[in-house]
Formats: C-alpha cells, structure tokens, sequence
C-alpha cells in the first residue's frame, strides 16, 4: 500500500535529508527552511559546470551546459568590466524568449547584482517606467524592445546592449561585440539574504510594483517545488501504467520567462535538475506538438489555456505526445472539464496545477495525478516549509473549513516591494503574506481558492489590474464613467470587459476607444468586451460601480 501524504512528507524531510526542516531566524521573522538550500543562486548555476550533453534547445540551435556557462562566465565578465556592474546594481532583462536571456539572468544573479527581467509586452511608456523605478544601471535587450526604448535612452542614462541584432541605433551595444568571450566569471561575495531579483507585477495604483526576492527565497521555492516532486515518487505518483520505452527528463518552455512561472519552476528548475529545457519563441500549439514530439518533452507547464490549445489543436492527434508525464502548470485556475480531458487524452500524461505568484516565487499549493482526478477544483497541497492560514478580513484566523483570505508564511516569500514601503506593509504582516485571494483548506490540507478579493482579471494567465485600464480609459475625453472587470472566456478563462459611460452629448466608438487604450497599455490589457451605456452605471450606497451587476448582466446578454 503507498505511503499516505504526510507518511511520503515525513520520510522525504527526514532529519540528515537534503529536505530536513530547521527553524531560521529570516529578517526578524522565525522560519521554517530548507537544511539543504544552496548558499546563493551562484551555486546554484555553478552545478551545470560539471554535466555534460545538450540543456538548452531553441530553433535548430542545441546549446550544451558547457556553452551556456561559457556565455554566462562572458556575460558577467562583460557587466563588471565593461559597466561597472557591482553586487546590488540592478540590471534589466526585455526580451523574447531566447538562449540569451538565460545566460544573461544567471550572470547578473551570479555577480551579485540583482536581475530585473521586464515584460516583453509593455509598451514604452512601461518600460521606462519599469526601468526608472528600479534604477536599472543596464538594459539587455533583443532588436523589437531595443527599438521600442530608443527614444528615452538618452534621458534614462542607462547602458542598452542588443542580442540578436546586426545594426544597432547610436548609443547602443551589441552584444557580440561587447562580450568577453573566454573572460571567467568575477568573485563575488553573496549572502543567502541578499536581492536576487525584482519582479514587475500589476499594481492596483495604476503603477506595476517591483516584487523584490532574495537568493534565499527563490532557491527555497525551486526547494519546495523538488520537495513535492520528491513526495510524489515516495507515493508512488507518476506516469499511468504503460509499457511503452521511457525517456529522459525534459521540459518545454512554453510561458515568458519574464514570468514567474517561466522563469522559476520551468527554467531554474531545469537548471537544479539537470534537465534539458525545450524554448519556444512564443505560444503556438502546432509547434509545441511538434517540439514535443522531436524532443520526447516529459513535462508541460503552462497556463490552463495552452493545454486546452493542446487538445483542441487539429493536429493533436498526428503527433506523439506519449513522451508527457506531467500537463499543467498553473496561472489561472482549470476548469474541471479539462483536468478530466488531460488525463483521458494524454497516452502517460497526468494533470497538475499549481497556485501560486510572483510574491510566492510561483511556489504554493500543487495538485496532480489521482489526487487532482479526484479533487479538481483544488489547487493542492503544500510540504510543510510553508505556512498557510485562512483569515476574515481583519485578519483574525479563521477554523479549518471555513472560507477567508489565503496568507503565506515561509522562506520563499519576496522581502517586499521595491521602493514601496507602505505596500509593502500592507501585503506582508509580521512575516505572513495576504494573498489577496478568498479560499478555503480542508481536514486534509487541501487548498480551495474559490474568489479573489483583488479587483483583477486572470487572461491568460497575466495578470489584469481593472483600476489600471481605468485610468487609460479616463483620459479618453469623451469618457464620463469607465468601470472594468472579467468576464468568462472558453480559452483564456477571462477576458477583459469594460463598460462605459459617454460624456453628455459625445458619442463613443469602440473600435476606437480600443486604439486609444492599446497606445497606452500592453494589448492583453486592453478590454475586448466593451458596453456603451446611456445611463450611469450602477452604483451602492457608498458610490462604488456595481462591478458584479454589470458583469452579470454583460454574462446574460444585456447592456
């Protein structure tokens, strides 16, 4: 008989484990932590020195670890000597997903500085933003973000090194002609507490806000994640019963690396597993069969939309996916229906999800196999490094069972928000982090994340603060009232809706309207769903927009 859940949790953090428990002190803060964690992300990156064969594969290019490390050793010698990049400085990444964003991530990370990986969708105005907030020393970017940025970087001050690139404009590197191939890495004295990263995510103020992590944190979440994985082979979890060959660990990289999940779980976790990591470009599902199928992918991470565009692709059925292990990934919650599609579709794949943020480093609740067939509304569980409680809204505990806010406690935490300490106060109380999302966990330890209390929509797995695209909207002149939320969408879960009030006597265009917004935010922003209204829109007695009735009423077909 398998091992129960806390039996597999008890054997994989046994004392003298690379997963025994210890209690740290971390910031003033008691906390639970990993025994085992690597000393800094250094070291982390420094265990590729030693494994032969291929890791990265992009294209038609194979890049073994020997040549990303050369590259990384390159990439840092280039910022010390050449910039004059020293521990703290913070050094931005704008890019697709490419080789070179790796390479540059781990030699920022392992000089000391402090990597700012910034959304390849934002527009200028964001990025700017982005990198004056941070005080961003460098900028490594790919020929659309280097173009796009060209005209403030005389004003930002900033050194700008282009990848990928035959010309580049005035003032700006390019990075084969910069790099010091051959160069070793520079020293570096590296503390487990020190910045690791600064992370963009969507601020409710209009302003996305800097998620800041430590080395401790984001190694300890990429501990938590080989934790998990350790209990589930304890148990006994893994591929269904098959007699067909078996394959090498390998994963695709189908979600931006300058998210959290791309960047964490999938790319670093390929890099503390030794295993080989498949990049796409962008997300297209004709492709991802086909890179599945040449390279015998075992595990698929995304968010729930590209498995559904998995299943629903024409050509799902033409190509050999019995290589798959694991299909799921995380961002947005799946629907039911797809839990079941995923395991009945897949020869050996089973389903997983994961719920967590960038606060988290993507580390939190996870669910998979039999457990997610039988329970697929739940986002999981969690090993025992992290705390979880359920709160009302002033914060007083909640009993077991009973629907509240979802709080974090644990080493995977980030430390704050860059520049911000007011938001940070209010998201991280005596050590513990609000989620901002309403939940509830059973006798078992199983988490249910039932609403958010954020006023958020969830496209796609990126993240859609309303009170941002209303601020776009109200600089339209001829918008009187402008109130956005979520509506349901078969692929991407939701979608962006908007329901808007003319001034007196002007007429709105959506189309139009729509222009006005995409010149001011990134395009997943901009709402798709629009409602003219001629009367005020709905609101309570303290003056606050109806979001829920409006919503209802865009669901049921009205105005």
């Amino acid at each position: 008989m398998a091992p129960t859940w806390d039996e597999a949790v008890a054997q994989v953090c046994a004392p003298g484990s690379m997963f025994e428990i210890q209690e740290v002190d971390v910031r003033g803060v008691p906390t639970k932590v990993f025994a085992g964690t690597p000393p800094s992300m250094r070291t982390l990156f420094d265990l590729a020195r030693g494994r032969d064969g291929v890791y990265l594969v992009y294209e038609d290019e194979r890049w073994t670890f020997a040549d990303v490390m050369a590259q990384v050793d390159a990439v840092g010698a280039t910022l010390v000597n050449r910039y004059g990049v020293a521990k703290g400085d913070r050094v931005a990444i704008s890019m697709r997903n490419y080789p070179e964003w790796i390479t540059s991530f781990a030699a920022i990370c392992s000089i000391g500085a402090v990597a700012v990986p910034l959304n390849a969708w934002w527009t200028l105005d964001e990025m700017a933003y982005g990198l004056r907030d941070s005080g961003a020393k460098v900028l490594i970017a790919d020929r659309e973000r280097v173009e796009r940025v060209a005209p403030v970087i005389d004003d930002l001050g900033i050194a700008v090194v282009a990848v990928r690139v035959d010309e580049v404009p005035a003032g700006v590197d390019r990075f084969d002609d910069v790099l010091e191939r051959g160069a070793p890495l520079p020293e570096a004295d590296i503390d487990l507490d020190d910045d690791a990263t600064i992370l963009y995510t969507s601020g409710t103020t209009g302003h996305p806000k800097g998620a800041v992590s430590t080395h401790r944190a984001v190694l300890s979440a990429l501990m938590a994640f080989a934790c998990r994985a350790a209990v589930n082979r304890v148990r006994g979890e893994g591929q269904q019963a098959d007699d067909g060959p078996t394959y090498p660990p390998c994963s695709i990289l189908v979600v931006p690396l300058f998210h959290v999940t791309g960047c964490v779980p999938v790319m670093l976790g390929s890099f503390i597993g030794g295993t080989r990591l498949v990049i796409m470009y962008k997300w297209d599902p004709e492709r991802a069969l086909e890179l599945i199928e040449r390279e015998r992918v075992t595990s698929f991470v995304g968010v729930p939309t590209m498995s559904w565009d998995l299943l629903e692709s024409p050509k799902f059925a033409e190509h050999d996916t019995s290589s798959l292990q694991s299909v799921g990934g995380g961002g947005a919650p799946a629907p039911p229906e797809l839990v079941k599609r995923i395991d009945g579709n897949f020869r050996r794949g089973r389903p997983n999800i994961g719920y967590g943020m960038t606060e988290t480093n993507a580390y939190g609740p996870g669910n998979s196999g039999d457990d997610y067939v039988a329970r697929p509304t739940s986002t999981g569980r969690v090993v025992p490094v992290v705390e979880l409680k359920v709160t009302d809204p002033e914060g007083n505990d909640l009993p077991q069972g009973e629907t509240g806010e979802i709080w974090f406690k644990g080493p995977h935490l980030i430390r704050g928000y860059w520049n911000r300490p007011e938001a940070t106060a209010d998201t991280i109380v005596d050590g513990w982090l609000r989620s901002g999302d309403i939940g509830r966990i059973d006798d078992e330890g199983f988490v249910y994340v039932v609403d958010r209390a954020k006023d958020m929509v969830l496209r796609g797995g990126e993240n859609v603060y309303c009170a941002e695209v209303e601020a776009a909207l109200y600089e339209h002149p001829d918008v009187y009232e402008a109130a956005v939320f979520g509506v349901p969408h078969e692929r991407l879960g939701e979608e962006v809706a908007a329901a808007i009030l003319p001034r007196p006597g002007r007429t709105i265009d959506v189309e139009s309207l729509q222009a006005f917004v995409r010149e001011r935010l990134a395009p997943f922003k901009v709402p798709t769903v629009v409602t003219i209204h001629d009367e005020a829109l709905p609101r309570n007695a303290s003056g606050k927009i109806l979001k829920r009735e409006l919503r209802d009423a865009m669901v049921a077909g009205g105005d």
